[in-house]
């Protein structure tokens, strides 16, 4: 028993370091972002130059808080079905992560055309496929993992079985075959 109790604590010292240093590099790379604006407008380089680096630093700071409130969220709880926790967390940063992607091929193809370099259009072009690739992917995993649900899991019972008697598995009041239709 004293194993398991200094393994829950050793896992809440490691949730507690790795949020802290996902929140610390988002703080850098927010203020990263805020540099080169600055150096934007004082002149020191190009405008349109130093916002396209902004957007693609900010982008970046936004995946690295998404991941450590995924991580403060996700590791400090005691569910240990892996599908749940992947189908509660990945879907916000693989979107985050597609939006990066896609964003960056954007402006890969804005900066390739003010600088008359069509022939390496192909770069950009592949990274927003693969933006679409993965977000096909993640619908797929989405699609095939629909049927997994927290009560499932929580009752240790069949779906139909936790649906139909239990308190913790109660029907979402769209699909409750009680619940009168002019409420929702």
């Amino acid at each position: 028993m004293e194993r398991i109790l200094s393994l829950n604590h050793f896992r809440y010292l490691m949730v507690f370091i790795f949020t802290g240093i996902f929140l610390i590099l988002t703080l850098v790379l927010t203020g990263i972002t805020v540099a080169s604006i600055w150096h934007g407008f004082a002149g020191d380089t190009d405008l349109v130059e130093s916002f396209i680096k902004a957007i693609n630093t900010a982008v970046v700071a936004l995946a690295t808080f998404e991941l450590g409130l995924v991580v403060h969220k996700e590791y400090r709880s005691d569910e240990t079905h892996v599908i749940v926790v992947l189908r509660r967390t990945l879907p916000r940063f693989i979107s985050i992560v597609c939006i990066a992607l896609a964003l960056e091929g954007l402006l890969m193809v804005i900066k390739y055309s003010q600088l008359e370099m069509a022939g390496n259009l192909f770069y950009p072009v592949a990274i927003i496929v693969s933006a679409a690739l993965l977000l096909a992917a993640l619908g797929v995993f989405l699609r095939l993992s629909d049927g997994v649900d927290d009560n499932h899991f929580d009752t240790g019972m069949p779906q139909h079985a936790a649906a139909e008697g239990s308190p913790a598995g109660m029907l979402h009041p769209a699909t409750d075959p009680q619940t009168p239709s002019g409420i929702l």
